[in-house]
Formats: C-alpha cells, structure tokens, sequence
C-alpha cells in the first residue's frame, strides 16, 4: 500500500504543527547523531558495500549473536518484502488487523493470503504465520509464554513476528538470541522507530543462520545506503544515549486513554505500548482527521482501511503532555462543534 499509512505529510496540503498519525516516536535527541552523519557526507561519493556486513557484525555484536544471525536491511518494511520473496507462493495466514504490507507483500510474492484474527487454531495447511507484537494499530502485546508456546506446538509453520514496538513496551517478548536458536522463527526489528529515523529506513532481522542465510540470498545489492548503515553503527554504539523513555510513554498513553474514556468520545484498545486504537461513539474517523487537520494543524491516523476494522477507528501515538494536551483539547472542540 503506497498511501494510506500513516505520517502521510507529503499528500496533505495542510501545514501540520503536531503529528500523531505514525507510530514513531519524535525523539528530541538526535542533534548528536545528526552532528556525526554531517561529517559522513563524503561516504555518499562511493558505494556502500554491496551487502551490509560491518554493521551487521555491530548489530550481531550488541545482542551477543553472531553475524550469520542477522540480516540489515532497508527498514523493517525491505525485511517484510524480502521473507515473502524468500518464500514465494507458500500459504501465509496474517494475525489481524494489522500492519497492510504483509498482506502486500505476500500477494506480490504469491501467497495465499487468509487473514486470521486469533492463533488459538491455526489452520492446519499454514505455512507461514505473520504478526506484529506489539502489534500496529491495536497495540496490545502478545504474552511471551502464549508465543512461545504457539511456536513450538507447530515446528513446521514459520513465525515472522514484527517486533518493531520492542523498545515501547514493558512487556517480555522473545529476545534475538531466543529466536534465532529456534529454526521457525524470524524476528523483525526497526531501528527507524526505537530511534525515531523514519527517513534513513535501518531496520534487520535476526533468525538462526540458515534462515537469515535464505533472506540475504534475494537481497539486492546496495540495499542499505552508507549514512544509514553509518546511522545504524553510531546507534549501536551509542544506544544508551537514545533510548525513550518507555515508562514515561506508557503513563502518557493511559492518561491520554483515560481522557478520552472520560469525554465519552472513543472506546479506546487496550494496549501496552505508546500507541492507542480508539473507536469513536459517534461519527467517523475522516470527520475527527480533517477537522484536528484543518482547524488545528494537528494529523491523526484514520485506521478504517486496516483488514477488518472500519471508519470509526482512529489511532494515535503519544508524543509528550504539551502536545498531548493540545489534542484532546482539539477533539474536545471537535465534539462540542459537531455534537453540542
């Protein structure tokens, strides 16, 4: 799906001052990283290496893997469209709703797509079991043990879990080393949201070595350009500077829950991450976008184009209490305008 995510800032022609529509957090400390890649200007005169094997081996060296467990690739999303080609024409079953490019990605690659909307029966014939845990839009956490165990009553059926949210919840969720001693498994992993990059696109995924050998076999050449894998190793190195502060997020994202509870507004998803689903009570969710847009300069996600919600669905991801606050003070405004 080219448009209809989130952050579509360059399809709007409104001047947007707050953005809540993508997951990404707006972290406001990266004049450091940005200070470093400004002195890496001259790396765009070459090529980058063909395949991406020095930051992989600092990735791999950070979760204490080995680099045949990793594969860099250009953002979570090349990771996505990259195991659908490794397995072209297998039967995928997608956990939904859910992010809309493993759907994409398999059709193009030739799946039989079925979407499925608990892993409690999985079909018998799946081949392949797509997720995202914590997962986008709902941001609700599947408990570790519940994976775990799930992924080892079915030792014929690859698990492609999205943990792209790893770094926004409290919750236990597999670790790379876990998954990549299990030979049906595939995590994926975003540096673009733990570190707020979206533009740079830096994500990998970590398996066990003859799985993340199957993926890096359909890479192309050059994949991953030099400032993002420069990005990638300054993080690495660096990531005790760049964390979020997860805590923080998750006391946000309640508060903002419960304000919008409270103004009878939405049914908010219970979730544990610094994203939140809502449905609203009354009216659709383009009504609530364009207003906040154009009265407000403030974007949101409509979710009604995600597999198997509607148009009352909205989502929206905590960015802080100032901006936060001027929100819920816009739908507040919204309300009394189209319901008073």
């Amino acid at each position: 799906m080219i448009h209809g995510h989130g952050d579509d800032l360059p399809f709007d022609d409104h001047s947007v001052s707050l953005n809540f529509s993508s997951n990404v957090y707006r972290q406001p400390r990266l004049d450091e990283l940005f200070s470093h890649l400004g002195k890496c200007w001259n790396r765009v005169r070459s090529y980058p290496e063909p395949a991406p094997e020095t930051a992989e081996r600092i990735v791999a060296e950070s979760l204490r893997l080995a680099p045949e467990n990793v594969c860099l690739t250009n953002g979570a999303t090349e990771a996505i469209y990259l195991v659908a080609q490794a397995f072209s024409g297998r039967r995928s079953c997608i956990l939904a709703p859910t992010f809309s490019e493993y759907a994409d990605a398999c059709r193009l690659h030739c799946h039989k797509v079925r979407f499925i909307y608990s892993l409690d029966r999985l079909p018998a014939d799946a081949d392949i079991v797509w997720l995202c845990n914590p997962n986008n839009p709902t941001g609700a956490v599947i408990p570790h043990a519940d994976m775990e165990q799930t992924v080892r009553q079915h030792p014929h059926t690859l698990f492609v879990i999205d943990q792209s949210y790893e770094d926004f919840t409290l919750e236990r969720l597999f670790g790379a080393a876990e998954a990549a001693a299990l030979p049906n498994v595939i995590l994926l992993h975003s540096m673009t949201k733990t570190y707020g990059i979206p533009g740079l696109r830096v994500g990998y995924l970590t398996a066990c070595p003859e799985m993340a050998d199957r993926i890096r076999r359909v890479r192309m050449p050059w994949s991953v350009n030099a400032l993002a894998m420069e990005a990638a190793i300054y993080l690495v190195r660096h990531e005790a500077d760049f964390r979020p502060d997860t805590g923080f997020l998750l006391e946000e994202r309640e508060r903002v829950a419960a304000r919008l509870e409270a103004l009878r507004l939405a049914e908010v998803w219970p979730g544990q991450t610094h994203f939140l689903l809502a449905r609203l009570r009354m009216g659709v969710a383009s009504a609530l976008k364009g207003y906040l847009l154009r009265e407000h300069g403030i974007l949101i996600r409509d979710a009604g184009n995600f597999e198997g919600l509607d148009g009352r669905y909205f989502r929206i991801a905590v960015q802080g209490r100032e901006a936060d606050d001027r929100l819920l003070a816009a739908v507040q405004e919204w309300i009394f305008s189209e319901w008073a």
